[in-house]
């Protein structure tokens, strides 16, 4: 699976994260719709949004941290890992910057993810057996939150040119070649580490 070895306190946070801004998304899509969700800008300076907001996009630090801990472990290192740290944490603060439409929702849905996610590798670390099909519908939700990201792009490019969403070209360019790009190599490591191997265990003769 395509996740890194996480603390505690990257899973308490990517939980408290989780929780604050699910419930401020939900608040905003029951109470003035979907396009509201993704066009407010409130979710960056809203009372509690905004605090973590900002914490989501510090925490993109400490997770690429994680590659160095994976290279002096003289783990391997996939390209996956690596780019998709780097690339996220450069887009993070870039559009933060400009608190530009569908933040709400990148923000939350990755702080879901990595909730769950995070949660999977601590239970293994304290030493709990966790079945392998736990491992592989984090990978499909991360595959999933790659296909959600796409349409926000499109639906913000939508609103953009009625005038309801503040954003611009270049930023949703950028998004959306780089949730294009996870959605291939996640899909492709999602074959390689389940489909693939496990086509190879069925064959071997015991």
């Amino acid at each position: 699976m395509a996740v890194e070895e996480g603390g505690v306190e990257a899973k308490t946070n990517s939980i408290f994260g989780a929780a604050r801004t699910g419930g401020y998304m939900v608040y905003i899509l029951m109470t003035k719709g979907l396009k509201q969700s993704v066009c407010d800008q409130s979710f960056y300076n809203g009372p509690v949004s905004k605090f973590w907001a900002y914490a989501f996009v510090l925490s993109k630090a400490p997770e690429l941290g994680d590659t160095i801990f994976i290279i002096l472990r003289k783990q391997k290192l996939i390209f996956l890992h690596w780019y998709h740290h780097i690339t996220v944490l450069l887009y993070s603060w870039y559009s933060y910057k400009d608190m530009v439409a569908g933040g709400g929702w990148f923000m939350t849905i990755n702080y879901l993810v990595h909730a769950v996610m995070y949660s999977y590798y601590a239970l293994r670390a304290a030493g709990f057996q966790v079945s392998r099909k736990f491992a592989m519908i984090i990978t499909l939700t991360q595959i999933t939150q790659m296909v959600v990201g796409c349409v926000v792009n499109y639906l913000v490019f939508s609103w953009m040119q009625q005038g309801q969403c503040p954003s611009h070209v270049q930023n949703i360019v950028w998004s959306s070649l780089m949730y294009l790009s996870y959605f291939v190599l996640f899909c492709r490591f999602f074959f390689e580490a389940y489909i693939h191997k496990s086509k190879k265990n069925t064959g071997k003769v015991e």
